[in-house]
């Protein structure tokens, strides 16, 4: 069945059975489940953005994207929106009313309809959700081993405390020898080994209960906040990444045309952390105030001074949206590096981390067994 958009053009859907072809604009897995997520969000704007680019009419757009979706809900969804439009409802509107979508998302898109460039706006936020999800890639990427390792280890000192450690100890009872020191604690390690790894478990879930409950508290946020900062290397990345999605945030509402108060107010809401939230509570105020931009950022300990030296040059010559830009694909690199690098630094450690461990019970146990040696030779 084909779609008419006017001046006797058609447009034929792409057959549902079909696979996609490399290539093609429309994103065939563009939802799968209820919940919106990040990668659904970059492929929908894509094809949007895509089709208006091509000349194709908005409806006509929404149409061909709604008639792609093969989850039962999501089409409704997407009906919705459609059905909205058609009755008058501005694109905004209508994906407002889904509750689906973030503020800085409907207010670029109602700018990008207001400027008459929405096909440009849909396309930055496609990129701004990319972005997105290859900075939670690069942080998945850096926790995964070390979370492995981490199991592997737990796993190690449970066989060997369990049934190793239990051996040679009745192998040295038979002698009744005085033990070293470092022996003596591995074996009252494993005697109380599962006991110990129940108060471990135990402490992790008092920990995630109590992060559940104080974490939305300011005064839990600020000392949790100083504590990840103060950590060697992973805090200085840690701030990295969240300057990067600071900078994407402005760039993508800038770009909007978006004013400046009205777009640090919604970073501030979106960026999630406590550090950057405060500093850019109190740039809003600075704004209103008449005091620029870099020199309202140059008070804040968490923004470096190249940031803050950007920004003030941007502000100078009214390049703020394509400054934030390059800020944020500077930052997007670094961590990028900064990843790679911690990632070849990590995976040596850990094997040496977990080497040792093993080392250290293995010595405590053959230790006493060069005593034990002396003695049966001497009877």
């Amino acid at each position: 069945m084909s779609i008419s958009i006017g001046k006797g053009k058609t447009v034929k859907p792409l057959p549902k059975t079909v696979a996609k072809p490399k290539g093609e604009f429309l994103s065939r897995e563009l939802f799968a489940s209820k919940k919106i997520n990040d990668k659904k969000k970059a492929a929908l704007y894509k094809d949007l953005s895509i089709l208006l680019k091509s000349g194709i009419d908005f409806k006509t757009s929404l149409t061909i994207i709604k008639d792609q979706q093969q989850n039962k809900h999501l089409k409704q969804l997407m009906d919705g929106v459609l059905n909205d439009v058609i009755k008058g409802k501005a694109f905004f509107e209508a994906m407002d009313a889904t509750g689906r979508f973030s503020s800085y998302e409907i207010f670029s898109i109602r700018i990008g309809e207001e400027t008459r460039k929405l096909d440009t706006i849909l396309e930055e936020l496609q990129l701004f959700f990319e972005r997105k999800m290859k900075l939670r890639k690069q942080v998945i990427s850096i926790l995964t081993y070390p979370a492995f390792i981490m199991v592997l280890t737990l796993a190690t000192l449970y066989f060997m405390l369990t049934y190793v450690v239990p051996l040679f100890e009745s192998v040295f009872n038979q002698f009744n020898r005085e033990l070293p020191v470092l022996t003596k604690y591995v074996i009252t390690l494993s005697e109380n080994f599962n006991m110990i790894f129940l108060l471990f478990i135990g402490s992790v879930v008092l920990l995630l209960l109590a992060y559940k409950q104080f974490k939305d508290r300011p005064g839990f946020k600020r000392t949790s906040s100083r504590i990840v900062l103060r950590i060697p290397f992973f805090g200085k990345l840690i701030k990295d990444i969240y300057i990067t999605r600071f900078c994407q945030s402005m760039a993508l509402l800038l770009v909007s045309k978006t004013s400046l108060l009205e777009s640090l107010g919604m970073v501030r809401n979106i960026i999630g952390f406590y550090p950057i939230a405060k500093a850019l509570e109190k740039t809003e105020k600075d704004i209103t105030k008449g005091i620029g931009l870099g020199d309202s950022l140059s008070k804040s300990s968490i923004f470096d001074s190249n940031l803050i030296s950007m920004v003030r040059i941007a502000e100078q010559i009214n390049e703020l949206d394509s400054m934030f830009v390059r800020l944020a694909k500077q930052y997007d690199d670094e961590v990028e590096h900064k990843t790679k690098v911690m990632g070849t630094i990590i995976e040596p450690l850990l094997i040496l981390f977990i080497g040792g461990i093993v080392g250290v019970i293995m010595i405590s146990m053959y230790a006493p067994m060069f005593d034990l040696s002396e003695v049966i030779g001497g009877n």
